[in-house]
Formats: structure tokens, C-alpha cells, sequence
């Protein structure tokens, strides 16, 4: 793969910048995607355009506030409650089709520049029960892709059985466990870096790092 092209969809949150950081030692020229879809935190689109500057990749956004009148969420909506789910229900910030939309478009973009390889930082094993997060969706919506576009892509996701713990280590792997940590903004309230540390993707994104530095410390020390 190394002498092909790869569109990375990217938030500037832990899972795709790490996802990001895979990409750019699989292939020879990286490019991102970057969504504005009305998210109630506008220093996203920020922190990701700074990263992609830093790791010297393209940067491209694209504007999906078509989404935001759609539907009501607490991604894109600041008087909806950060929420985790319910009696088996999604959380409120699930964004009905959000992965969907964005890897059509992305796959539109990547055909655009040449582009064949997709990367998303979906996951199965972390991923609050959200259905386009789950391996089936992804690999349906591929052939769909090809089918619709008779065009031969490949969707990648280098988390997708990974859980948080193993996302921290896959950045050590990387050798950019500090880049990630400092860098990146997975936070609701919109707070880079260890964030608020109350939120639902803070305290998933904690105890994975948590879980991860104590097993790295013990096997140092061991």
C-alpha cells in the first residue's frame, strides 16, 4: 500500500488522529477530510486543521450542516443534555446517519484526487451502541460505494476490534502517545487534551489511558 493514496476522515479526536498516524505509515500520500456539520463545538474543526498542518497531510472541509437541521442531537444541539443511553437506548449524541454521510462524501472527495483507500476510526468494541460504528455497516456500505461508483475503495478501520486501553497502545506503537494525549480534542465540553474528565467520552478516553500506562508501567518495572 505504501505506493497508494488513502483520505483519512478526521475529527481531530483520539481515534482518528491515531487513525491518521497509522495512515501515514501504510501509504504514500495521506489526505483529510474534515467535516462541519454544526457541531456544538467549532474548535474541532480547529484543532484538527492544526494537526493535519503538524503531520504535514492536506487538510479539507467539507460543510454538512444539513445534518444539524435534520436532526436534533447533543453533537449539534447546546441545549441537549450530554446523555449516555438508556434502558438499552442510544445516547444523545448520536447523530442519526452522521458515518454514513461522511463516508459517501469522503469516498467522493478521495475519487476526486485519486484516491482508493478510506480510513475511519469506527469502532466496534467502544462505540456506546452506535449502529455506524458497527464492522457489517462498514463493510456493506463498501461494496455500496463501489457499486454506486464503480470505483474499487477500500475502507479501513484500524480500531474497529481495538478498545480504548488497545487505542492508547496502538499510539505508543506509533511512537506518539504524548502527541495524542496533548494533542487531540475527544472532549463534549470541547476541552482539548485529558478534557473535562466528566463527560462520557472523557471518562472512556481516562480509563482506557488509565489501564494502559498501568500495565506499560508494571512491564517496565517488571
Amino acid at each position: 500500500m505504501k505506493d497508494e493514496k488513502a483520505v483519512v476522515v478526521f475529527s481531530g479526536g483520539q481515534d482518528s488522529t491515531t487513525c491518521l498516524l497509522w495512515a501515514l505509515k501504510q501509504f504514500k500520500e495521506v489526505a483529510t477530510v474534515t467535516f462541519d456539520y454544526g457541531q456544538r463545538h467549532a474548535d474541532e474543526i480547529n484543532c484538527a486543521r492544526e494537526i493535519a498542518e503538524e503531520l504535514g497531510v492536506s487538510f479539507h472541509v467539507l460543510d454538512m450542516k444539513l445534518i444539524n437541521q435534520l436532526s436534533a442531537n447533543a453533537l449539534t444541539r447546546s441545549n441537549i443534555e450530554v446523555k449516555e443511553g438508556e434502558n438499552g437506548g442510544l445516547p444523545s449524541t448520536f447523530v442519526p446517519g452522521r458515518n454514513h454521510l461522511f463516508l459517501s462524501f469522503a469516498a467522493v472527495y478521495a475519487d476526486a484526487i485519486g484516491a482508493r483507500h478510506l480510513i475511519t476510526g469506527v469502532c466496534e468494541t467502544d462505540f456506546s451502541g452506535y449502529p455506524d460504528c458497527r464492522d457489517s455497516f462498514i463493510k456493506s456500505l463498501n461494496v455500496t460505494l463501489n457499486l454506486a461508483m464503480d470505483a474499487q475503495f477500500v475502507i479501513h478501520t484500524p480500531l474497529m476490534w481495538l478498545n480504548k486501553k488497545e487505542t492508547w497502545a496502538l499510539a505508543d506503537e506509533l511512537g506518539a502517545l504524548d502527541f495524542v494525549r496533548e494533542k487531540t480534542l475527544t472532549c463534549y465540553e470541547g476541552i482539548r487534551g485529558d478534557g473535562c474528565g466528566e463527560c462520557p467520552a472523557c471518562k472512556l478516553r481516562r480509563q482506557g489511558l488509565e489501564s494502559y500506562l498501568a500495565d506499560k508501567s508494571g512491564g517496565e518495572s517488571a
